[in-house]
C-alpha cells in the first residue's frame, strides 16, 4: 500500500487521473464516422460537443481553483469541435492542466481557490463527470445504431482501470 507521507499516494491519484484521460481520449478514438454528430435525445449536446464540454469544464476549473496552472479557455463550453486530432491535443492539454493543477496544490499545501476543500477532490469530480458523459455518449451511439462493443472498448477503457503496469503513463497509451 502506498505511504501517504511519501507522495506515492498522490502519485497513485495523479495515475487515476492518466488512466481516467486515456479512456476518454480510447472513447473518443471509439467513435465511427458520423457518430460524432449524434445526440442522445432531442435538445441534448451532440457527441462532439460532449467531448469538447469535457475539455471546457477541465479548464474552467483549473481557471477557477488553480489560476497558476491555467491554459486559455476555448470560445464556447459546447462547441462542436469534430477534427479528432485537435481534439485529442485539447484534452491532452486540458489534462495536463488539471494534472499540474492538482500536484502543485497539493505540493504546496494550498487550498483551491474558489471549490473543493482538498484538490484531490477536483480531481474525483472530473473523474465522475467524464464517467458521466462516457455514459451519455455510449448511450447515443448505441441508440443510433452505431453501438461500440464492450469487446472493442473493454481493453482501452475498463482493462486501464484494472491493468497494473506503466503503459497508462504518457507515452505509454493503450489505443484502440
Amino acid at each position: 500500500m502506498p505511504d501517504a507521507t511519501d507522495g506515492s499516494v498522490l502519485d497513485a491519484l495523479l495515475d487515476s487521473w492518466d488512466r481516467n484521460h486515456a479512456i476518454v481520449v480510447n472513447l473518443l478514438r471509439l467513435v465511427p464516422e458520423g457518430g460524432m454528430d449524434v445526440i442522445p435525445a432531442a435538445g441534448s449536446p451532440s457527441v462532439a460537443q460532449l467531448f469538447t464540454h469535457i475539455h471546457y469544464c477541465r479548464l474552467i476549473f483549473v481557471q477557477e481553483d488553480a489560476p497558476e496552472a491555467a491554459r486559455p479557455l476555448p470560445e464556447g463550453e459546447w462547441r462542436a469541435e469534430r477534427n479528432r486530432h485537435r481534439l485529442t491535443h485539447m484534452l491532452n492539454e486540458s489534462a495536463a492542466a488539471v494534472r499540474d493543477a492538482v500536484r502543485g496544490r497539493v505540493a504546496a499545501g494550498r487550498p483551491m481557490d474558489t471549490h473543493y476543500d482538498h484538490p484531490i477532490l477536483m480531481l474525483q469530480h472530473l473523474i465522475w463527470h467524464e464517467g458521466y458523459h462516457h455514459g451519455q455518449i455510449k448511450l447515443a451511439l448505441k441508440q443510433a445504431g452505431h453501438t461500440v462493443s464492450d469487446d472493442d472498448a473493454g481493453a482501452v477503457t475498463w482493462d486501464i482501470w484494472m491493468d497494473k503496469g506503466i503503459w497508462s503513463r504518457p507515452g505509454h497509451e493503450r489505443t484502440p
